[in-house]
């Protein structure tokens, strides 16, 4: 049974936040910040209470995203992604190396954590395609 890990794509313009792993078995991977569900918690309570402990910034979750099924060496996880908006509060850094807002066409830029590509790949595949709706309805030939 994978275990659950809920991740929030934090956006802010065509921008999303990624922050890079500082240690574990993962240190130095680029990831969307979240982390493992507490008992009695539903994912959106995890997010807020995660994004508040590692990031000292408040977010407003909005709906699920994603769910990704990853085996690592170190485990069997189920990635569950919310999008989420940054609300409150200036990011400081407590559990990563750093962190960067990213333009979603730049997000392969960076060597994510491999449960997080599907995520990452979404995301610029949504913006692609919105964008192509937006150019086609906007002709005015």
């Amino acid at each position: 049974m994978p275990l659950p890990v809920i991740a929030a794509v934090i956006r802010q313009g065509d921008e999303v936040l990624l922050c890079q792993r500082r240690e574990g078995a993962l240190a130095g991977k680029w990831e969307f910040p979240g982390g493992k569900l507490e008992d009695g918690e539903t994912p959106e309570q995890c997010l807020v209470r995660e994004i508040q402990e590692e990031l000292g910034i408040q977010i407003e979750v909005e709906r699920i995203y994603k769910a990704v099924h990853t085996h690592y060496d170190h485990g069997d996880f189920l990635i569950i992604a919310y999008l989420a908006r940054h609300v409150a509060g200036a990011i400081t850094l407590r559990v990563h190396a750093d962190c960067a807002w990213v333009d979603v066409a730049r997000l392969g830029d960076y060597d994510l954590a491999e449960a997080n590509i599907p995520i990452a790949q979404s995301l610029k595949e949504d913006r692609e395609s919105s964008r192509a709706r937006v150019g086609a309805n906007s002709r005015a030939d």
